[in-house]
Parts: structure tokens; C-alpha cells; sequence
């Protein structure tokens, strides 16, 4: 990647990621990602590893299931359903039940707006029925 910085620390940091990354979203997911890199998104998966997996995701302060009830809120809040059946299947993977993501997306309708909780619940259905 041309862009990486860090030496040691990098790499470091970029194992400690992607380690982070396969558990939470799963190998299939991130092998497709990887698979799909380019030299003009090398360094952009690069701080996406770095810094999202490493850097936020394996900071002390919350456990996984709660970053995943926050980061489905997020991607709820900014209506970013292109990520959101990733997110849910990661929620899953980090302990949620689908009761639990149902009532993240039933706060998610007071907080971000009925009509992104309405888009939300029907990617998650399509997640908890195996079709997405």
C-alpha cells in the first residue's frame, strides 16, 4: 500500500486491526474486502483497519456489544444502509440477540426519524431471515 505509515507501530496496529476486523465482521467479509482492494483504496482499507478496528474498537472504555448497539445507531442516524446488514450481522456476532437489535432500531425511530428506523428494520429482517 503506498500510502502506509508507521513501520513497526503500523503494522502493528494493522495486525492488531484486522485481527479485530475478521472477528467482528467475519473472514468471508473481510476476504471479499481485501479481495476488492485496489491501489487506489489500499490506503484508505489501511486507515480503516488502523484506526477504526485497532485504534476505536479495541479501546478499553465499552465492550463490543455495545460499540455495535452504537455503531447501528450511527449507521441509522446517517442513513447508511449500504453498511448496515454488515453491522447487524456483527451485532450478532458480538453477543446481541435480534430482540435487542430490534430495540436499538425501536430507539433509533424516536431519536433519528421513523422513516431511517423503517429502512433499518427491513435490512435487519432481511439479515435475521438469512436473506442478506
Amino acid at each position: 500500500m503506498s500510502g502506509q505509515r508507521g513501520g513497526d507501530a503500523g503494522d502493528s496496529s494493522r495486525r492488531r486491526g484486522m485481527r479485530t476486523r475478521r472477528e467482528v465482521l467475519g473472514d468471508e467479509h473481510v476476504d471479499g474486502a481485501v479481495e476488492r482492494t485496489s491501489e487506489f483504496t489500499a490506503d484508505f482499507q489501511d486507515l480503516v483497519t488502523r484506526y477504526a478496528w485497532d485504534e476505536i474498537w479495541n479501546r478499553p472504555g465499552l465492550d463490543r456489544r455495545t460499540r455495535s448497539a452504537i455503531t447501528l445507531t450511527a449507521l441509522v442516524a446517517g442513513r447508511h444502509t449500504e453498511e448496515l446488514a454488515m453491522h447487524v450481522r456483527a451485532a450478532l456476532r458480538n453477543g446481541l440477540t435480534p430482540e435487542e437489535v430490534k430495540e436499538v432500531l425501536l430507539q433509533c425511530a424516536v431519536y433519528c426519524g421513523v422513516p431511517a428506523a423503517n429502512a433499518a428494520f427491513a435490512v435487519a429482517q432481511r439479515v435475521l431471515e438469512g436473506d442478506a
